[in-house]
């Protein structure tokens, strides 16, 4: 199989279509706690309401949606309005075009205050996410502050207790963590909760968002 956009040599192939890369060190060292501070005083972070098996919740975070004019968002019950890309955001958009080849033009972000903040089981296979839902969906996710594990499980051993068909990583200050091709189909992702003291953490996913047709 070829790279392709998006696609870099040296990506983690996970068969059946599916695989992940993992850059330490995306955003250099001198950048990181001045961008860190920047976004998380200009994104319009909150906790959010969302729908989950029938019952309102209240996210375990901070999030925010941001985007291009019409690139609405729906999950969990809920439709997401951009707000616009502020230029701290539009400056790592541009160097994730110039190093995957892709342009994102929507990102989640989310807020981890400590550890007892997280994020579930879940896969990001929205139809109108692209290049081709579901086979082909890119995430780009750019961590910042403090480091924090991130899992991954193949969907035929979601609720199962063995390891088979499971990774796990941890995301750095300044890692970029790519999921392409069938991930959102094939796999699940989280960020577990930590009783361990750490830090605040802010992660930036970075999508690409069909339009409607």
């Amino acid at each position: 199989m070829s790279p392709g956009p998006g696609r870099p040599p040296g990506a983690v192939d996970l068969g059946e279509g599916a695989w992940f890369w993992h850059a330490a060190g995306f955003v250099a060292a001198p950048d990181r706690a001045p961008l860190f501070a920047t976004l998380v005083d200009t994104l319009p972070l909150r906790v959010e309401m969302l729908r989950i098996l029938g019952r309102e919740v209240a996210t375990p975070r901070l999030t925010a949606w941001m985007g291009d004019p019409g690139c609405a968002y729906r999950y969990s019950g809920r439709t997401f309005e951009p707000a616009p890309f502020t230029p701290a955001l539009l400056a790592v958009r541009a160097r994730l075009a110039e190093t995957l080849g892709a342009d994102f033009n929507t990102v989640l972000a989310n807020l981890y205050r400590d550890g007892r903040d997280a994020m579930g089981w879940h896969a990001d296979d929205e139809p109108e996410l692209g290049p081709a839902a579901p086979d082909d969906v890119l995430i780009a996710s750019v961590s910042l502050g403090a480091a924090r594990k991130f899992v991954m499980r193949h969907r035929r051993h979601a609720g199962r207790g063995d390891p088979e068909g499971r990774r796990a990583l941890v995301l750095a200050d300044g890692d970029l963590l790519v999921m392409g091709g069938t991930m959102q189909r094939r796999w699940q992702h989280a960020v577990p909760r930590t009783t361990q003291p750490v830090a605040a953490r802010l992660n930036l996913t970075f999508r690409m968002r069909r339009p409607a047709s």
